[in-house]
């Protein structure tokens, strides 16, 4: 089988100098055409499910469409709990089985994140295989259930990142340095690379300990994206194009064939229109040929 957890394969990309795409999905059919672009490129794959789409579609059926595509496939393969908020459904999703949990209190306090942070990461390490992703600072942008105005967005603290990391235990990190959920209202947005690269040589010196994920690719340049890898970034996170994708892809598809009424055409359309989406940005992330 090749179930794993994010730890597993974002350590591996972090020493070699590439990312693991981490792709968010809001249906069965998004997930096939995800799997399928990693399939083709032979490269390590993350599945997300943030707390809607997990609850709408139920994690049960998640969890079993997951392990049925992943037991056959050539490659390593994760399901990750995006950006939850409530410690209970991440430790439930965990049980279930969810290989990688975030537990998304950056919103809270610095020592509050820091406690229910660590109440995951202890429950998870514990009681399953799951590992836990954690976030300091706070993106800004729309993902899911999570809003954050751009003037409260606030930039992660390199010092306060390696205590949150030692306190927590949590396996990957995601510090906020000026990426952004949604899509971009600038050609060039202000990201902060020279904050990523400190938080990775503070956090990993000459071994890679604890791998860092890079939220809000949708929109971002392609310098941008080599310039994230190079600062440190191993798991990168890519949503609301695929959100866009699945619409324009069912839009075109029965824009072009008005008297077609056959749904199983509107899912092979956007499959493949996912599966090109997914493909390019594997090649981008540089994990082609990785798995």
């Amino acid at each position: 089988m090749s179930i794993v957890n994010a730890l597993e394969i974002t350590r591996q990309a972090a020493k070699d100098g590439y990312a693991v795409g981490a792709f968010n999905i809001t249906s069965i059919n998004q997930m096939e055409g995800v799997v399928e672009a990693a399939i083709e490129k032979k490269a390590p794959l993350i599945i997300q499910a943030s707390v809607t789409p997990s609850k709408f579609l139920k994690p049960e059926v998640i969890v079993s469409a997951y392990r049925t595509l992943a037991s056959s496939a050539p490659i390593p393969i994760c399901l990750h709990l995006d950006h939850c908020t409530d410690v209970e459904f991440c430790k439930k999703l965990a049980d279930i089985g969810y290989t990688n949990i975030m537990i998304d209190a950056s919103k809270q306090a610095f020592e509050e994140n820091i406690r229910q942070t660590k109440e995951v990461v202890d429950y998870c390490h514990a009681n399953s295989e799951a590992t836990v992703e954690g976030e300091l600072g706070t993106v800004s942008g729309v993902e899911d259930q999570i809003r954050v105005a751009e003037d409260e967005a606030a930039l992660c603290n390199p010092q306060e990142a390696v205590l949150f990391v030692e306190r927590t235990g949590v396996d990957i990190f995601a510090p906020a340095i000026g990426t952004a959920h949604g899509v971009y209202k600038t050609k060039n947005p202000k990201i902060d690379f020279e904050r990523m690269a400190t938080i990775n040589k503070m956090l990993n010196g000459d071994r890679i300990n604890t791998p860092l994920v890079v939220h809000g690719g949708t929109g971002l340049p392609e310098e941008y994206v080599k310039r994230l890898l190079e600062s440190g970034g191993a798991k990168f996170n890519v949503s609301t194009e695929l959100k866009y994708t699945l619409i324009n892809a069912t839009r075109d598809y029965i824009a072009a064939n008005p008297d077609q009424y056959d749904p199983g055409k509107v899912d092979i359309a956007v499959r493949d229109a996912i599966r090109v989406v997914v493909g390019r940005w594997i090649d981008l992330l540089g994990s082609a040929g990785k798995a």
